[in-house]
């Protein structure tokens, strides 16, 4: 189409809310470009097969998972049973194809040449190339999963309609916590209309604030049947999901690509009962373990205490408290008697030192002089008198005796 708006090399002039362009116009413009495209090939997901009978052409819908898209389309009953004669719904298939748009229904659909059935040899390869291009993106890292709660409130289950799978995750689980609270959502497991059914559970049960953990749960079965669990719009999905997601697909030998992305992996759907919820009984006997070792502990430290206490009671110093009094009242006592001794002789010895004093004293006294006869002259003014010259004739004297005293005048 050129920049004015016309088709080139029709002489259509552009439109313009004036000049509209009639409906076949558009119908006409769009089948000239899609002619232009030329023949394709194409890879996707057969969803539906049409074989009429005595007709020689076949319908198919071609379905492409990860984007949630599908085209019709038509081939010889000779092209499909010459490049895959077994060809069944859900199926992946290679086709050599040119686009054609019918302008009278205004729809789009391939008319093929050539089918291919995608072998398993290519199939797994294309699985490898997908595995290492999400793990380049880091959906399958580590550090990003989350461990689901020990005990959720509420588990959100992704399974087949009467499944076994579904029976042995409620069977399962309920035996080990009869409690459990499930919101079953059943979809598809396998062919081409699993892949939407599951994206689509998964955004309602993320979505629903009282789901804690989702386990996606699917019985076993071949390769081609566990490929919705490994296509990239399901992988992507699992990994935008902000609840714990609990992949359980297959067998322990099966190993989807959800497996990689999913939280927590489990290799049966029973595992996965075991893993989603704790046993009730087990839980039981482990508090029961806990209780009586709490127990033991306890005790034990009952009876250390005790003994602790048992051996402080037996210390003398508890068992008989009135023994440190008496052993101070002791050492009070011998003080005391030390003291005494001590007070006395120091009494003594003063006593005896007095009297020796006293005997000395008494010996130098004058009074001891005077005892023998002799008497001590003195004048009135209390002067002794030594000399005769000490006192005139006329002098009044007196005369200290032992017993008293006399009064004298010195006569010539």
């Amino acid at each position: 189409m050129s920049a004015d708006g016309s088709a080139p090399g029709t002489g259509t002039a552009p439109s313009s809310s004036e000049e509209p362009w009639p409906v076949r116009v558009v119908s006409q413009k769009i089948g000239a470009w899609v002619a232009r495209l030329g023949w394709v090939w194409v890879d996707g997901q057969v969803a539906q097969i049409s074989r009429r009978p005595g007709a020689n052409t076949v319908f198919l819908t071609l379905r492409d998972p990860s984007a949630d898209l599908s085209l019709t389309v038509t081939t010889n009953r000779d092209v499909l049973d010459s490049g895959a004669p077994e060809l069944r719904e859900g199926a992946r298939v290679v086709l050599h194809a040119k686009p054609e748009f019918y302008a009278a229904r205004g729809t789009l659909s391939l008319r093929a040449d050539e089918i291919r059935q995608v072998g398993l040899g290519e199939l797994l390869a294309r699985l490898e190339k997908l595995k290492k291009l999400l793990a380049a993106e880091g959906l399958f890292d580590r550090a990003r999963k989350r461990r689901p709660p020990f005990l959720p409130g509420r588990i959100g289950l992704i399974t087949g309609r009467a499944s076994a799978a579904e029976r042995d995750v409620l069977t399962n689980a309920r035996r080990r916590w009869p409690a459990v609270d499930f919101r079953t959502v059943n979809v598809a497991v396998q062919g081409p209309a699993a892949v939407p059914q599951i994206v689509d559970a998964l955004r309602v049960l993320d979505a629903d604030p009282s789901i804690d953990v989702i386990i996606l749960a699917r019985g076993g079965g071949g390769i081609e049947d566990l490929l919705p669990f490994s296509d990239e719009a399901l992988c992507r999905a699992v990994y935008a999901c902000r609840t714990p997601v609990i992949s359980a697909i297959g067998h322990e030998t099966d190993a989807p690509l959800v497996d990689y992305v999913a939280d927590v992996r489990a290799s049966t759907p029973t595992d996965a009962a075991k893993r989603v919820v704790p046993d009730l009984a087990e839980e039981l006997r482990l508090i029961n373990q806990a209780r009586h070792r709490l127990h033991r502990a306890v005790q034990n430290l009952v009876d250390r205490e005790t003994h602790r206490i048992d051996a402080l009671r037996s210390r003398p110093v508890l068992a008989r408290p009135a023994v440190m009094i008496e052993q101070r009242a002791t050492e009070l006592a011998a003080l005391r008697q030390r003291a005494e001794r001590c007070l006395a002789h120091r009494l003594t010895a003063a006593d005896d030192d007095l009297r020796h004093t006293l005997a000395r004293l008494r010996a130098l006294s004058p009074a001891a002089t005077l005892d023998r006869g002799y008497a001590i002259v003195q004048r009135t003014d209390g002067h002794v008198v030594r000399t005769p010259t000490d006192a005139t004739p006329g002098t009044p004297l007196r005369l200290r005796l032992a017993k008293g005293d006399l009064s004298a005048t010195v006569t010539p």
